[in-house]
Protein backbone atom coordinates (compact mmCIF):
# COMPACT_ATOMS: atom_id res chain seq x y z
CA UNK A 1 0.00 0.00 0.00
CA UNK A 2 1.18 3.74 -0.87
CA UNK A 3 1.96 5.95 1.57
CA UNK A 4 -0.56 8.21 0.11
CA UNK A 5 -3.62 5.51 0.23
CA UNK A 6 -6.09 5.94 2.89
CA UNK A 7 -6.00 2.97 5.31
CA UNK A 8 -9.89 1.63 5.17
CA UNK A 9 -12.26 2.93 7.92
CA UNK A 10 -12.91 -0.51 9.89
CA UNK A 11 -16.32 0.51 10.36
CA UNK A 12 -16.79 0.84 6.52
CA UNK A 13 -17.96 -1.90 4.55
CA UNK A 14 -16.19 -2.03 1.25
CA UNK A 15 -19.25 0.49 -0.47
CA UNK A 16 -18.66 3.75 0.77
CA UNK A 17 -21.29 3.35 3.96
CA UNK A 18 -20.45 3.03 7.51
CA UNK A 19 -21.26 -0.42 9.24
CA UNK A 20 -23.51 0.02 12.38
CA UNK A 21 -21.38 -0.13 15.65
CA UNK A 22 -21.84 -3.50 17.20
CA UNK A 23 -23.93 -3.06 20.33
CA UNK A 24 -22.15 -3.72 22.78
CA UNK A 25 -22.30 -7.10 25.10
CA UNK A 26 -24.75 -7.68 27.58
CA UNK A 27 -28.34 -8.16 27.54
CA UNK A 28 -30.84 -6.68 24.45
CA UNK A 29 -32.74 -4.27 24.98
CA UNK A 30 -36.31 -3.88 25.07
CA UNK A 31 -37.09 -3.01 21.81
CA UNK A 32 -33.97 -5.72 20.43
CA UNK A 33 -36.28 -8.53 22.54
CA UNK A 34 -39.43 -7.19 21.56
CA UNK A 35 -38.34 -7.40 17.43
CA UNK A 36 -37.00 -10.70 18.63
CA UNK A 37 -40.08 -12.17 19.81
CA UNK A 38 -42.13 -11.19 16.40
CA UNK A 39 -39.76 -12.70 14.30
CA UNK A 40 -40.27 -15.62 16.73
CA UNK A 41 -43.77 -15.20 16.20
CA UNK A 42 -44.17 -14.49 12.68
CA UNK A 43 -42.55 -18.31 12.34
CA UNK A 44 -45.39 -19.98 13.68
CA UNK A 45 -48.19 -21.35 11.57
CA UNK A 46 -50.64 -18.85 10.30
CA UNK A 47 -53.10 -20.77 12.64
CA UNK A 48 -51.20 -20.76 15.52
CA UNK A 49 -50.42 -17.60 15.91
CA UNK A 50 -54.60 -16.48 14.80
CA UNK A 51 -54.98 -19.02 18.22
CA UNK A 52 -52.33 -17.19 19.89
CA UNK A 53 -53.88 -13.47 19.23
CA UNK A 54 -57.59 -14.76 20.15
CA UNK A 55 -56.33 -16.13 23.73
CA UNK A 56 -55.03 -12.64 24.66
CA UNK A 57 -58.19 -10.94 23.03
CA UNK A 58 -60.57 -12.99 24.72
CA UNK A 59 -58.13 -12.21 27.93
CA UNK A 60 -58.28 -8.33 27.12
CA UNK A 61 -61.90 -8.29 26.70
CA UNK A 62 -62.81 -10.38 30.22
CA UNK A 63 -60.90 -8.17 31.87
CA UNK A 64 -62.45 -5.06 30.75
CA UNK A 65 -66.22 -6.00 31.27
CA UNK A 66 -64.46 -7.04 34.78
CA UNK A 67 -63.70 -3.36 35.29
CA UNK A 68 -66.79 -2.76 33.91
CA UNK A 69 -68.31 -4.41 36.79
CA UNK A 70 -66.60 -2.74 39.09
CA UNK A 71 -67.21 0.49 37.85
CA UNK A 72 -70.85 0.16 37.57
CA UNK A 73 -71.23 -0.36 41.41
CA UNK A 74 -71.36 3.65 41.17
CA UNK A 75 -71.00 4.79 37.57
CA UNK A 76 -73.87 4.92 35.34
CA UNK A 77 -72.72 1.96 32.28
CA UNK A 78 -73.50 4.88 29.62
CA UNK A 79 -70.89 7.03 31.39
CA UNK A 80 -68.67 4.26 31.27
CA UNK A 81 -69.11 3.62 27.88
CA UNK A 82 -68.94 7.11 27.34
CA UNK A 83 -66.02 7.77 28.29
CA UNK A 84 -64.44 4.12 27.27
CA UNK A 85 -65.52 5.26 23.43
CA UNK A 86 -63.72 8.64 23.88
CA UNK A 87 -60.41 7.03 24.89
CA UNK A 88 -60.83 4.59 21.65
CA UNK A 89 -61.52 7.58 19.97
CA UNK A 90 -58.36 9.40 20.81
CA UNK A 91 -56.60 6.37 20.47
CA UNK A 92 -57.43 5.84 16.92
CA UNK A 93 -57.71 9.60 15.93
CA UNK A 94 -54.34 9.54 14.02
CA UNK A 95 -56.19 7.14 11.49
CA UNK A 96 -59.45 8.96 11.44
CA UNK A 97 -57.62 12.32 10.67
CA UNK A 98 -55.49 10.70 8.69
CA UNK A 99 -57.91 9.10 5.87
CA UNK A 100 -60.02 12.88 6.16
CA UNK A 101 -62.19 13.54 4.55
CA UNK A 102 -62.23 10.02 3.04
CA UNK A 103 -62.90 8.47 6.46
CA UNK A 104 -65.95 10.06 7.21
CA UNK A 105 -67.43 9.44 2.80
CA UNK A 106 -69.81 6.65 3.34
CA UNK A 107 -72.41 5.45 0.20
CA UNK A 108 -74.70 3.44 2.98
CA UNK A 109 -75.44 5.99 5.69
CA UNK A 110 -78.69 4.39 6.56
CA UNK A 111 -76.33 1.52 7.14
CA UNK A 112 -74.32 3.31 9.68
CA UNK A 113 -77.19 4.89 11.36
CA UNK A 114 -78.93 1.48 11.69
CA UNK A 115 -75.10 -0.14 13.22
CA UNK A 116 -74.23 2.85 15.60
CA UNK A 117 -77.90 2.85 16.99
CA UNK A 118 -77.39 -1.09 17.49
CA UNK A 119 -74.32 -1.04 18.78
CA UNK A 120 -75.36 1.28 21.35
CA UNK A 121 -78.08 -0.34 22.46
CA UNK A 122 -75.70 -3.67 22.76
CA UNK A 123 -72.83 -1.66 25.15
CA UNK A 124 -76.09 -0.23 27.07
CA UNK A 125 -77.99 -4.01 27.73
CA UNK A 126 -75.08 -5.95 27.26
CA UNK A 127 -73.19 -3.89 30.27
CA UNK A 128 -75.72 -3.68 32.17
CA UNK A 129 -76.06 -7.47 32.17
CA UNK A 130 -72.29 -7.70 33.24
CA UNK A 131 -72.74 -5.60 36.01
CA UNK A 132 -76.01 -6.99 37.56
CA UNK A 133 -74.95 -11.24 36.67
CA UNK A 134 -72.02 -13.04 37.33
CA UNK A 135 -69.82 -12.73 35.21
CA UNK A 136 -69.78 -16.17 33.55
CA UNK A 137 -73.31 -15.66 32.94
CA UNK A 138 -73.57 -12.65 31.50
CA UNK A 139 -70.44 -14.12 29.07
CA UNK A 140 -72.49 -17.00 28.18
CA UNK A 141 -75.94 -15.67 27.12
CA UNK A 142 -74.01 -13.11 25.33
CA UNK A 143 -72.49 -16.45 23.08
CA UNK A 144 -76.29 -16.50 21.75
CA UNK A 145 -75.45 -13.92 19.42
CA UNK A 146 -74.26 -16.80 16.76
CA UNK A 147 -77.92 -17.87 16.79
CA UNK A 148 -79.40 -14.56 16.14
CA UNK A 149 -76.57 -14.12 13.51
CA UNK A 150 -78.43 -17.44 11.75
CA UNK A 151 -81.89 -15.95 11.61
CA UNK A 152 -80.90 -12.65 11.05
CA UNK A 153 -78.66 -13.89 7.72
CA UNK A 154 -82.15 -15.42 6.51
CA UNK A 155 -83.88 -12.35 7.13
CA UNK A 156 -81.54 -9.65 5.79
CA UNK A 157 -78.88 -11.72 3.44
CA UNK A 158 -81.44 -14.23 2.10
CA UNK A 159 -78.74 -16.91 3.38
CA UNK A 160 -80.08 -20.73 3.02
CA UNK A 161 -80.39 -22.54 6.56
CA UNK A 162 -80.11 -25.97 6.42
CA UNK A 163 -81.61 -28.42 9.10
CA UNK A 164 -78.40 -28.86 11.03
CA UNK A 165 -77.62 -25.34 11.57
CA UNK A 166 -81.52 -25.23 12.75
CA UNK A 167 -81.21 -27.59 15.12
CA UNK A 168 -77.65 -25.94 16.46
CA UNK A 169 -79.60 -22.70 16.57
CA UNK A 170 -82.48 -24.76 18.50
CA UNK A 171 -79.47 -26.42 20.97
CA UNK A 172 -78.24 -23.27 21.72
CA UNK A 173 -81.44 -21.33 22.28
CA UNK A 174 -82.42 -24.27 24.66
CA UNK A 175 -78.74 -23.38 26.49
CA UNK A 176 -80.81 -19.69 26.52
CA UNK A 177 -83.56 -20.70 28.31
CA UNK A 178 -82.08 -22.99 30.81
CA UNK A 179 -79.58 -20.11 32.08
CA UNK A 180 -82.64 -17.94 32.45
CA UNK A 181 -84.83 -20.73 33.89
CA UNK A 182 -88.27 -18.60 33.15
CA UNK A 183 -90.86 -19.64 36.02
CA UNK A 184 -88.34 -20.72 38.38
CA UNK A 185 -87.98 -19.57 42.15
CA UNK A 186 -85.85 -16.30 41.04
CA UNK A 187 -88.87 -15.03 39.21
CA UNK A 188 -88.22 -12.99 35.40
CA UNK A 189 -84.85 -11.64 35.37
CA UNK A 190 -84.30 -8.40 34.01
CA UNK A 191 -80.81 -8.13 33.68
CA UNK A 192 -80.65 -11.68 32.21
CA UNK A 193 -83.20 -10.73 29.57
CA UNK A 194 -81.19 -7.34 29.38
CA UNK A 195 -78.12 -9.78 27.89
CA UNK A 196 -80.16 -11.74 25.55
CA UNK A 197 -81.04 -8.40 23.52
CA UNK A 198 -77.57 -7.31 23.88
CA UNK A 199 -76.59 -10.23 22.08
CA UNK A 200 -79.23 -9.74 19.57
CA UNK A 201 -78.30 -6.32 18.66
CA UNK A 202 -74.71 -7.42 18.85
CA UNK A 203 -75.77 -9.77 16.05
CA UNK A 204 -77.32 -7.05 13.81
CA UNK A 205 -73.89 -5.20 14.15
CA UNK A 206 -72.26 -7.79 12.64
CA UNK A 207 -74.69 -8.94 9.66
CA UNK A 208 -74.37 -4.58 8.78
CA UNK A 209 -70.58 -5.05 9.04
CA UNK A 210 -70.96 -7.71 6.59
CA UNK A 211 -72.80 -5.63 4.14
CA UNK A 212 -70.80 -2.42 4.93
CA UNK A 213 -67.40 -4.24 4.55
CA UNK A 214 -67.94 -4.77 0.90
CA UNK A 215 -68.57 -1.17 -0.07
CA UNK A 216 -66.92 0.75 2.31
CA UNK A 217 -63.13 0.94 3.85
CA UNK A 218 -62.72 -0.30 7.20
CA UNK A 219 -61.37 3.33 8.63
CA UNK A 220 -65.40 4.40 7.61
CA UNK A 221 -67.05 1.77 9.60
CA UNK A 222 -63.69 2.85 12.76
CA UNK A 223 -64.70 6.32 12.49
CA UNK A 224 -68.84 6.09 12.91
CA UNK A 225 -68.07 3.37 15.20
CA UNK A 226 -65.71 5.17 17.17
CA UNK A 227 -67.33 8.71 17.27
CA UNK A 228 -70.84 8.19 17.16
CA UNK A 229 -71.52 5.78 19.73
CA UNK A 230 -69.91 8.06 21.91
CA UNK A 231 -72.03 10.95 20.86
CA UNK A 232 -75.44 8.97 21.18
CA UNK A 233 -73.73 7.74 25.24
CA UNK A 234 -73.20 11.69 26.03
CA UNK A 235 -77.04 12.66 26.78
CA UNK A 236 -77.35 9.85 28.46
CA UNK A 237 -74.20 9.67 30.48
CA UNK A 238 -74.64 13.63 31.67
CA UNK A 239 -78.00 13.05 32.70
CA UNK A 240 -76.97 10.67 35.25
CA UNK A 241 -73.25 11.23 35.44
CA UNK A 242 -71.25 11.13 38.56
CA UNK A 243 -68.03 12.20 39.35
CA UNK A 244 -65.29 9.66 39.18
CA UNK A 245 -62.74 9.61 41.56
CA UNK A 246 -59.63 9.73 40.71
CA UNK A 247 -58.90 5.86 41.35
CA UNK A 248 -62.05 5.72 38.90
CA UNK A 249 -60.53 7.97 36.09
CA UNK A 250 -57.40 5.65 36.15
CA UNK A 251 -60.02 2.50 35.37
CA UNK A 252 -62.27 4.18 33.40
CA UNK A 253 -58.48 4.73 31.12
CA UNK A 254 -57.40 1.65 31.51
CA UNK A 255 -60.98 0.53 29.97
CA UNK A 256 -60.82 2.54 26.84
CA UNK A 257 -57.02 1.25 26.29
CA UNK A 258 -57.80 -2.55 27.00
CA UNK A 259 -60.80 -2.34 24.50
CA UNK A 260 -58.77 -1.35 21.83
CA UNK A 261 -56.08 -3.61 22.53
CA UNK A 262 -58.83 -6.46 22.64
CA UNK A 263 -59.93 -5.44 19.14
CA UNK A 264 -56.57 -4.65 17.74
CA UNK A 265 -55.21 -8.56 19.06
CA UNK A 266 -58.64 -9.89 17.23
CA UNK A 267 -57.97 -8.12 14.16
CA UNK A 268 -54.46 -9.70 14.26
CA UNK A 269 -56.41 -13.49 14.96
CA UNK A 270 -58.37 -12.89 11.75
CA UNK A 271 -55.45 -12.32 9.71
CA UNK A 272 -53.33 -14.19 10.74
CA UNK A 273 -55.52 -17.35 10.54
CA UNK A 274 -58.76 -19.25 9.26
CA UNK A 275 -61.87 -17.71 10.49
CA UNK A 276 -63.04 -21.22 11.10
CA UNK A 277 -59.69 -22.46 12.67
CA UNK A 278 -60.47 -19.44 15.58
CA UNK A 279 -63.91 -19.07 15.97
CA UNK A 280 -64.19 -21.53 18.89
CA UNK A 281 -61.50 -19.78 20.97
CA UNK A 282 -63.72 -16.91 21.64
CA UNK A 283 -65.85 -19.49 23.96
CA UNK A 284 -61.94 -19.28 26.29
CA UNK A 285 -63.89 -16.09 27.40
CA UNK A 286 -66.10 -18.23 29.48
CA UNK A 287 -63.25 -19.94 31.40
CA UNK A 288 -61.99 -16.71 32.05
CA UNK A 289 -65.02 -15.17 33.18
CA UNK A 290 -65.41 -18.01 35.39
CA UNK A 291 -62.24 -18.08 37.06
CA UNK A 292 -62.07 -14.10 37.17
CA UNK A 293 -65.51 -13.81 38.66
CA UNK A 294 -64.98 -16.61 41.27
CA UNK A 295 -61.54 -14.25 42.21
CA UNK A 296 -62.51 -11.24 42.33
CA UNK A 297 -66.33 -11.11 43.18
CA UNK A 298 -66.63 -14.76 44.70
CA UNK A 299 -69.17 -15.57 41.90
CA UNK A 300 -69.30 -19.41 41.02
CA UNK A 301 -72.01 -20.31 38.65
CA UNK A 302 -74.62 -22.09 38.90
CA UNK A 303 -75.58 -25.56 38.15
CA UNK A 304 -77.70 -24.07 35.50
CA UNK A 305 -75.99 -21.88 34.10
CA UNK A 306 -72.96 -24.81 33.51
CA UNK A 307 -75.77 -26.77 31.75
CA UNK A 308 -77.10 -23.52 29.49
CA UNK A 309 -73.65 -22.54 28.39
CA UNK A 310 -72.72 -26.10 27.55
CA UNK A 311 -75.48 -26.35 25.28
CA UNK A 312 -74.85 -23.01 23.87
CA UNK A 313 -71.06 -23.83 23.33
CA UNK A 314 -71.87 -27.18 21.93
CA UNK A 315 -74.72 -25.51 19.60
CA UNK A 316 -72.31 -22.85 18.53
CA UNK A 317 -69.01 -25.16 17.95
CA UNK A 318 -71.72 -27.30 15.78
CA UNK A 319 -72.36 -24.65 13.33
CA UNK A 320 -68.89 -23.40 13.16
CA UNK A 321 -67.79 -27.36 12.04
CA UNK A 322 -71.01 -27.79 9.77
CA UNK A 323 -70.24 -24.54 8.17
CA UNK A 324 -66.32 -24.91 7.80
CA UNK A 325 -67.32 -28.77 6.28
CA UNK A 326 -69.58 -26.69 3.52
CA UNK A 327 -66.82 -24.31 2.55
CA UNK A 328 -67.99 -21.36 3.63
CA UNK A 329 -67.26 -19.18 6.82
CA UNK A 330 -69.55 -18.03 9.59
CA UNK A 331 -68.42 -14.61 10.00
CA UNK A 332 -66.96 -11.91 7.54
CA UNK A 333 -63.10 -11.34 7.53
CA UNK A 334 -63.67 -7.75 7.91
CA UNK A 335 -60.78 -6.58 10.35
CA UNK A 336 -63.31 -5.11 11.76
CA UNK A 337 -64.57 -6.53 15.13
CA UNK A 338 -68.66 -5.78 16.08
CA UNK A 339 -69.43 -4.54 19.48
CA UNK A 340 -69.72 -4.92 22.15
CA UNK A 341 -66.99 -7.95 22.12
Amino acid sequence: MSANQERPDPGDNGKGRQAPAARPSGRPGLAARYRDAGDRLSLLPGNVRGILWMLVAGLFFTFMVTLIKLLGERLHVAEIIFIRQMVMATIVAPTIIYGLPGSLKTSRPHLHVIRVSCASVAMLTGFTAVVHLPLADATAIGFSKTFFLTIFAILFLGETVGRHRWAATAVGFLGVIVILQPGGDSGFNIYAAMAVVGAAAAAVVMIIIRKLSQVERPVTILTYQAVFVGLIMLPIALYYWVTPTLAEWGLLMVVGLVSWAGQMCNIRAFRAGEASALAALDYARLLYATVIGFLVFGDLPAPATYAGAALIVAGALYTVWRENRLGRQVTARTGVRADPP
